[in-house]
C-alpha cells in the first residue's frame, strides 16, 4: 500500500529577509528550520536547525559551500557537514538532518512541511 504525504506551504519571509550566501533560522509549527540562500547558484535550501551530533540549534549559523558540487552546511561547533539536498552527513554516516522543500514566488520564501 502506498502512503501519500500532503505538504503544506508556509511563508517564512521575503527574499530580502535572508542573508546573501548564508542562512537564517525560522520557526514553523514549533520547529526551528535553517533556511539557506546560495545567491551565486540561485538556489534555496532548508533543513532542521538542530545539529544531530549535539542537539544544538546552530546550523543556520553554519558555513555553507559545496562538496564536489553538492551544496552543504557545516556545523560551526563540531564541523560535521550535511548535504542540503539529501540531509546526509558527508563526513560521518551516523548522522543526518531532515531537509525541506523551499519555494520562492514573487519575492516571498515558503517552506513545505508534512
Amino acid at each position: 500500500m502506498e502512503t501519500t504525504v500532503t505538504l503544506t506551504k508556509h511563508r517564512v519571509g521575503t527574499v530580502e529577509d535572508f542573508p546573501v550566501e548564508g542562512g537564517a533560522c525560522v520557526r514553523v509549527d514549533g520547529r526551528q528550520i535553517a533556511v539557506f540562500h546560495f545567491t551565486s547558484r540561485q538556489e534555496w535550501y532548508a533543513c532542521e536547525n538542530a545539529c544531530p551530533h549535539s542537539g544544538s540549534m546552530l546550523l543556520a549559523r553554519g558555513l555553507i559551500g559545496d562538496q564536489k558540487g553538492e551544496p552543504k552546511v557545516t556545523c560551526p561547533m563540531h564541523k560535521k557537514s550535511f548535504s542540503l539536498q539529501s540531509g546526509q552527513c558527508l563526513n560521518d554516516d551516523e548522522y543526518s538532518v531532515r531537509t525541506y522543500p523551499v519555494i520562492v514566488e514573487n519575492g516571498n520564501v515558503y517552506i513545505e512541511l508534512a
